[in-house]
């Protein structure tokens, strides 16, 4: 039974779905605004959010385990803790929006926006 499995599995295997997650949020903290599907939105939502709330912390461990989320891309983890952490010092979740675009030509996917608040 599929009880309290809330993540949806994208057509993919768990290490596919896991490597897609991780490459979208490092372009996340690159671009600061990615176009995708909607169920990719929702997918990274949480688990960009978690690296945010990491960032805010600051110290050495956390540092660690974001360099271990984001393959180890030392660029991207300075990024997210030295220039995208300190916005969000005063605010308590809510870090990402989605903004809806509407579907894709060539397949009708709901394609969207995710951006930093």
């Amino acid at each position: 039974m599929r009880h309290a499995k809330k993540k949806g599995k994208l057509s993919r295997d768990a290490a596919h779905r896991r490597s897609l997650l991780r490459t979208m949020s490092k372009q996340l903290i690159e671009h600061e605004r990615i176009q995708t599907t909607q169920p990719k939105a929702k997918a990274l939502r949480p688990e960009f959010e978690k690296l945010i709330t990491l960032a805010k912390r600051g110290d050495l461990h956390a540092r660690r385990q974001a360099l271990s989320q984001l393959n180890q891309d030392k660029f991207v983890v300075h990024k997210l803790f030295e220039e995208i952490a300190p916005r969000y010092v005063d605010r308590n979740g809510g870090y990402t929006r989605i903004v809806k675009l509407g579907p894709r030509r060539s397949d009708s996917a709901e394609m969207v926006f995710l951006e930093l608040v």
